[in-house]
């Protein structure tokens, strides 16, 4: 499927009304008349929608007497899914790469939590634990009581 194609196609796609009318065809051809009785739409907004459609291959127009039902040509659908699933893999694999590390990483936090504290701190952590004891000493009033001169 060339891009313009693909791209007509799911642009067509973009409507939700086009969506719902291609879901109805899906379970058998149409008229237009049949296809426009869900939607409160005239008939003239409903064929523009089929335009679209047909513009971009995801139905036919056929010719029965006076009629000219509607079917659906699942060839585009096809070109679209197959253009997502490369995608879909993409995803897959990054997700399971994610997966893997932090399996790996919950694996070494559960190793370091069985071995106990850590023995040594970083710079950071002692230089708040030296800033905390000097503003404890500086704001804490003497416990001593002061000498009586009798």
């Amino acid at each position: 499927m060339t891009p313009d194609r693909l791209s007509s196609t799911l642009a067509a796609l973009a409507d939700p009304t086009r969506r719902a009318i291609l879901s109805r065809l899906a379970s058998g051809e149409a008229t237009v008349t049949e296809l426009a009785a869900p939607f409160s739409m005239t008939l003239p907004a409903i064929s523009r929608h089929l335009k679209v459609l047909r513009n971009a291959g995801l139905i036919t127009r056929g010719r029965e007497a006076q009629w000219r039902p509607c079917r659906l040509e699942p060839a585009p659908l096809k070109d679209v899914a197959d253009y997502v699933e490369e995608y879909r893999r993409l995803w897959e694999d990054r997700l399971n790469r994610l997966g893997e590390y932090l399996r790996e990483v919950q694996s070494k936090e559960a190793e370091a939590g069985s071995q106990g504290p850590p023995k040594h701190t970083t710079r950071a952590k002692r230089t708040t634990a030296k800033k905390r004891s000097m503003t404890t000493k500086s704001t804490t009033p003497s416990l001593k009581k002061p000498k009586s001169s009798t």
